[in-house]
């Protein structure tokens, strides 16, 4: 770590222009990329994102810590059902992020609440559950993948925040834990295993380690990962070719979090490379995720299980998903597409949410389907619930621009009256009275209101 240090505070004009070329790096979308997409958004869905990722920090983040646990805070047995959540706990962090991204000009006060959020997280190692003595960093984990989609929501903490100790963090990870355990077959493909002392390789540790290393190369401009993940591309993009014949499916069965994460690997390494067969199968693996019956159930994603592990998958998709659909490289057609199903499934989610329930309104695990409450709501399935609403409303924002400027439906000051139409549209803010409201249903500090 001294060696890298020491490197970056002497680098040459190329790779030293400091955080204004590591964002322009990092930036996965230009404004252009929404050329052909305005008719298909009517709305910014900000006030829908608002309520949804509030209600996913109030219920289940333990604050203090910055992490999030698996079952509602009101749920005694809370603390011991989180136990091994670890991996999670980067995609439900991710959604705070984006909602920090998106507020950030708006609503300074809560952005800098966010902000905390993330550092406590960073401070608590993520919840992780795993104990290695020699592990001085806090992030060691005996699975790959955990700590690939550590990683990888380190460098969206960088990203948002502007600040390196993240991004330095995933690259020690990377450096010191992950990389080390990639081994060649006797094909000549080199990869990552699943699992400490375990050789067994699969897309769910691929697909992110592939990712990771593209980043870090976009950050550090050193070859050397960049050539890993094209190593780690080689190996994966065989296997499909061998297995499905490149159908689009990544493994089998093919699940959300997976197609995306690859496709997103893809699109990283397509702009880093200007190489299009990267984009070609980018493309593929998003539109499959959105488009076949094995992912989709009546237009809309389906349900993936109720484990912790199955109900978080959709929330690594959406993101990604969005990203290629603003990438000014990826073809209109997949854009408009993929634009449409993201808007059908975040129209949908919010029918069947229950506002009336407020701020206990959760997310079920189909999204076609309001939930069922006499069950113990799950942390994945908000999560991958507040992804769909934080990353749609980031698309629209990118076609239509921001129709408020206001953010934060409820706030953390329960004093104020925020008042939103059924759509999730700002009608009033700060208001003691709704005495002025025209006649019709509203959504009052997240309670449903009928005005005569």
């Amino acid at each position: 770590m001294k060696k890298y240090l020491s490197t970056k505070h002497t680098m040459s004009l190329r790779h030293g222009w400091g955080l204004l070329l590591m964002f322009l790096m990092l930036a996965p979308v230009s404004s252009k990329s929404a050329t052909g997409l305005e008719g298909l958004l009517k709305e910014t869905y900000e006030g829908k994102a608002d309520t949804v990722t509030y209600c996913l920090i109030n219920q289940f983040m333990n604050v203090s810590k910055g992490t999030f646990w698996a079952v509602p805070r009101t749920q005694s047995d809370r603390t011991q059902a989180s136990t091994y959540i670890y991996w999670q706990q980067a995609h439900a962090m991710d959604v705070v992020i984006y909602s920090y991204q998106r507020i950030k000009d708006s609503n300074p006060t809560l952005a800098n609440t966010y902000k905390k959020y993330m550092e406590n997280w960073y401070k608590n190692h993520a919840n992780n559950w795993y104990n290695d003595p020699n592990d001085k960093m806090g992030f060691h984990n005996e699975y790959t993948d955990d700590m690939c989609w550590i990683c990888l929501t380190l460098i969206h903490m960088t990203e948002a925040l502007g600040e390196n100790k993240y991004i330095d963090m995933a690259k020690t990870i990377f450096d010191q834990y992950i990389e080390p355990r990639g081994w060649t077959d006797d094909d000549g493909y080199w990869g990552l295993p699943w699992k400490l002392n375990d050789n067994g390789r699969n897309a769910c540790t691929n697909a992110p380690g592939c990712l990771v290393a593209a980043k870090l190369y976009q950050y550090t401009q050193e070859q050397h990962y960049l050539d890993v993940a094209i190593k780690i591309y080689n190996f994966w993009a065989s296997e499909m070719q061998k297995n499905f014949k490149s159908d689009g499916r990544v493994e089998e069965p093919p699940l959300t979090y997976t197609q995306g994460t690859f496709g997103e690997a893809c699109r990283v390494l397509f702009n880093i490379t200007n190489n299009m067969t990267y984009m070609t199968m980018a493309q593929k693996v998003i539109w499959y995720a959105c488009s076949s019956g094995r992912c989709v159930d009546n237009g809309i994603l389906r349900h993936e299980g109720t484990s912790m592990d199955q109900s978080i998958f959709k929330a690594v998709l959406i993101p990604y998903a969005v990203n290629l659909v603003l990438d000014d490289g990826c073809r209109l057609t997949y854009k408009k597409n993929i634009a449409k199903f993201l808007a059908a499934n975040a129209d949908m989610l919010w029918d069947n949410l229950l506002l009336e329930e407020y701020p206990k309104t959760y997310c079920n695990y189909y999204w076609a389907q309001p939930i069922d409450t006499s069950e113990v709501p799950s942390m994945g399935a908000m999560v991958s619930g507040a992804s769909l609403m934080e990353n749609v409303s980031r698309l629209a924002i990118a076609v239509l621009g921001s129709s408020t400027g206001i953010s934060t439906a409820q706030s953390h000051n329960r004093q104020a009256k925020n008042v939103y139409d059924m759509n999730g549209r700002l009608v009033m803010s700060d208001t003691d009275s709704t005495s002025l409201l025209r006649p019709g249903t509203y959504i009052v500090n997240g309670r449903k209101v009928v005005i005569q």
